[in-house]
This record gives C-alpha cells, structure tokens and sequence, in this order.
C-alpha cells in the first residue's frame, strides 16, 4: 500500500520506522504495566536519539536551525510514530513553525530554541471546563495592569502538564474584547494543579487541571499583536489534527498486519482463521478504510506544501481529523475481534490501541466538531472550494 513520495521523504519514513521499531515498541508492554513510565535511562535514550535524527526540528525554519521539512515529510514521519501504543513517541519536544511567526525573539530564544535542543518542553492551556471544542467562549481573561498582564482562569486536559515546564494559555481580554494567547513557565505564582484524572490510555504524560490566580506576568510574554486572536491557535489546531490522521493510519496499518498475522498463524480446525471469509471481510474493510485514510491524509498534505488557501486547509485537516480518527477505531476494534479473547489482554497491541485511539474522536477538536467546520465550509463555498 505505497504512495509515491519524494527519495527524501522515503528516507525520512525509514528513519522514523527504525526509530519506532528499534527504540520504541519494544518497551510497549513495559510501559502499559508501569502506567505509562519507563527507566529514566530508557526515555533519556529514545529523546536523544529523536533530538539526534533532528525529529524536534522537522518543522522549524531553516534560520533558526531548523530543518524546515515540508508537510509531507513530517507526515511520513508522524504516520510510522503512530505504529507505537503508550504515546511512547512523545518523548521528545516538538517546535512548530507558526511559533516563529507569533512569538518575539525574545520568546523564541527564551521558550523555542530550547525546545528544539530538548531543554524545555511546553502544554497547551486552552480548554475549559465550559469550553471544550468550543474554544470561542473561554472564561479565562488576562487584564493589563501597568507593564503587567494578571491571568485568572481554569484549564481542563493540559496534556503533559506534569512533564511540561510552560504553557502556552489563552484567554480572553475584556479591555480589548477579544482573546491572546500567552506564555506562562509553570513555576509562575498563582499556578496550582488541583486535579490529575485518570484516562483510558495510560501514558505517561497525563491531563491535569489547572487553577491560575492573579497570575503576573510581563507584557512581553504575550504572543503575537493585538488582533492576532486565535490565529495561532488554530495553526495549532491545524497542525494536530493533520498529525492525528498520520498517526492514525500509522496505528491501523499496524494493528492490520498484527491481526494479520495472527489470524494466519491460528488454526480453527485445522485452517488458518484467515481462511474464514468473516475474518477476511473484516480484514478487507480495515485495509480498504486505510488506503481511503492514507490518501486523504497525504493530499492534505501535499494541499500544505502547495501554499493552498489557509481557509481550504483548514477545512481539510478536519476531514482528514474526523475520517481518519473515526476509521482507526474501527480498525481496532475488528482487530480486536479478530483476536478474540487475546485481543482483550493489555499486553496485546490491539487492547492498547482499542483504548488509545479513542480520544482521537475528542481531543483537538471532537468528530461532531469537525463536521460543523465542514459543513459550514460547504454551504458557504461549495463543494469546489472545499
């Protein structure tokens, strides 16, 4: 199931594979019944080998140090990541493009630059308790006073709170009626943790809730202009959904030569439970589903490195976010069944990604969500500008 890319594309394919297989899976399980923590050697290992391959830079700009890849390439990279269950692969920092355009070079040199050497890593205070998908109506605000902004706020799911050492926190400005995203180190006064839940997956990173009062920081930690209002945040928005679908189809792929393999090798009387049609017609709708997501996601892609429409792309990485998420778990879930009574054990990939995958469908953005995008999309521009 190969799609033509570039010589380097497929070079970056191959490392991020061997990366995957060779540094990452074969601590999967260990994780899974650790909640989510492997040896502190281990994780130290599998990031400087990332910040080796220069996987903390593939979207930074070329004069910052960057190696500016282009959206294909870090697609290619993201969809073999996606083959790892426990967000394994999340290891490393991730410095993306639009926050060389948002942030000053103050912030850049500060925040950015030591993300890229994997010195810092940031989360994303963004949604609230009231204000999920929705991120048009938060409550947080941020009130100038003198040289001084004072941030008041709750912020639910900040995914890798408890690994991160700043924020990336949005809120609403009353003075100015509209909002800003700012930049907050965590050891700021007025930053409590007040609830850690527990999640489905088990990773190590996990989805705190945090508490900021009266929280003072310089002006200078604002991020972009006055106007700017989320624009960075839906670049950021962008970026995720299109890396959700490449690590989507990186799991299903997995999960369907996992369910192939087995299926192959268990007998049912005496032939393999691959020769059963119902396993095959399960197979087939999985591998089927795949090639749909995989073109889908690359096209999105490719839209991206052509410089198309922001408007266009935007809609396209929420189909590629809600068609992709949605066929992952379904893919899991025949993989699953296909496995039967081991597919029900955490130590088997199939259980892991079962429970994984399904946030997918939730975070960045829930499927009911992208549909609204899309549909808006369709009635105000029609099916040609889609």
């Amino acid at each position: 199931m190969k799609i033509q890319l570039s010589k380097e594309a497929q070079n970056w394919q191959k490392k991020a594979r061997d990366y995957a297989d060779n540094y990452l899976q074969p601590h999967e399980v260990e994780a899974e019944l650790n909640e989510g923590i492997l040896p502190k050697e281990i994780t130290q290992r599998n990031k400087a080998r990332a910040i080796e391959l220069g996987f903390t830079t593939i979207d930074v700009p070329k004069d910052y140090g960057g190696l500016e890849l282009s959206k294909t390439e870090q697609v290619t990279i993201w969809e073999q990541l996606g083959r790892v269950t426990n967000a394994l692969s999340w290891c490393f920092p991730e410095a993306q493009s639009w926050m060389f355009k948002a942030c000053s070079k103050e912030q850049i040199e500060k925040y950015i630059l030591p993300m890229m050497r994997g010195e810092r890593k940031d989360c994303y205070a963004i949604t609230e308790s009231g204000s999920g998908s929705d991120v048009a109506n938060l409550e947080s605000t941020a009130k100038k006073s003198g040289d001084d902004y004072i941030l008041n706020g709750e912020k639910w799911y900040v995914t890798s709170g408890n690994l991160a050492d700043f924020f990336w926190f949005q809120a609403y400005l009353p003075d100015e009626k509209e909002d800003a995203l700012f930049l907050i180190d965590k050891d700021a006064e007025g930053i409590e943790m007040i609830d850690s839940p527990l999640f489905s997956h088990t990773y190590a990173a996990h989805h705190p809730t945090y508490r900021f009062t009266n929280v003072k920081i310089p002006s200078e930690q604002r991020v972009g202009k006055p106007g700017d209002g989320m624009a960075f945040t839906h670049s950021w928005f962008r970026h995720e959904r299109l890396m959700i679908g490449a690590r989507s189809c990186g799991a299903a792929a997995r999960l369907i030569e996992e369910a192939q393999d087995f299926s192959d090798k268990r007998l049912i009387s005496g032939s393999p439970l691959s020769e059963k049609q119902a396993i095959q017609f399960m197979l087939a709708d999985s591998a089927t589903e795949l090639w749909a997501a995989r073109l889908m996601t690359y096209e999105a892609a490719m839209a991206d490195d052509r410089n198309e429409d922001v408007k266009i792309l935007h809609n396209r990485c929420s189909m590629v976010k809600l068609f992709v998420s949605e066929m992952a778990n379904r893919v899991a879930d025949r993989s699953l069944q296909i496995f039967g009574g081991r597919g029900y054990m955490r130590e088997n990939v199939a259980e892991r990604f079962f429970r994984e995958l399904r946030v997918d469908r939730i975070w960045e953005g829930t499927s009911e969500i992208q549909r609204l995008i899309i549909a808006r999309a369709l009635l105000k521009r029609g099916l040609d500008e889609m």
